[in-house]
C-alpha cells in the first residue's frame, strides 16, 4: 500500500489521465449512439443542476463544464485508490498486476456508482448511453488508470 508524499500528487496526474479518457470514451459513444459527443458530459452535471442536464445537446459552461468538472472529480478519487493499493506495481513494470489493479478499482467505482449511491449521485452517462457504452467507459476507466506508473516505470 502506497504511503508516500508524493501519492496525492500522482493521484493528480492519474486522475487527469483517467477523466480525460473516460470524457473521451463518453464522447466517442455518445457520437456513436447519436445522442451527441457533449451530451454524456452534460448528463453528468445532473447531480447540480437536475435532470434537464441530461436533455442537453450543445456545449456550454454550465452544463458541459460543470459535467467536466464532476467527471474529473471523480476520476481523481478512483485514481487515488488506485495509486495508494496498485500504484507501486505499474511503476515496477508489473503489467498484469497493474492492469488487474485497474479492472478492481473500475469494478468498484461501477459497484459504487450505480448500486450504492442515491440516483441523483450517479455519473449520469447511463440517461444518455447505453449499457454497451457505460462498458466501454468503465473499460477506458480500468485501462486509464495504470497508465501514469507504467509510462514513469518504463522511464526508468
Amino acid at each position: 500500500m502506497r504511503t508516500s508524499s508524493n501519492g496525492s500528487f500522482d493521484a493528480l496526474i492519474s486522475g487527469t489521465i483517467v477523466g480525460i479518457a473516460t470524457a473521451l470514451a463518453a464522447a466517442a459513444c455518445g457520437k456513436a449512439e447519436r445522442s451527441g459527443a457533449v451530451a454524456p458530459l452534460n448528463a453528468v452535471s445532473h447531480i447540480t443542476w437536475g435532470d434537464r442536464a441530461a436533455r442537453q445537446h450543445d456545449a456550454s459552461l454550465k452544463y458541459t463544464g460543470t459535467g467536466f468538472v464532476l467527471n474529473h472529480a471523480a476520476a481523481v478519487l478512483w485514481a487515488s485508490l488506485y495509486e495508494r493499493w496498485f500504484g507501486r506495481a505499474a511503476e515496477s513494470g508489473d503489467v498484469a498486476r497493474a492492469l488487474t489493479g485497474g479492472a478492481v478499482v473500475a469494478g468498484l467505482a461501477y459497484l459504487t456508482d450505480y448500486h450504492l449511491v442515491p440516483e441523483r449521485l450517479t455519473p449520469g452517462y447511463e440517461k444518455r448511453l447505453s449499457g454497451k457504452s457505460l462498458a466501454a467507459i468503465f473499460g477506458a476507466l480500468a485501462l486509464s488508470l495504470p497508465l501514469r506508473g507504467l509510462f514513469l516505470g518504463a522511464r526508468r
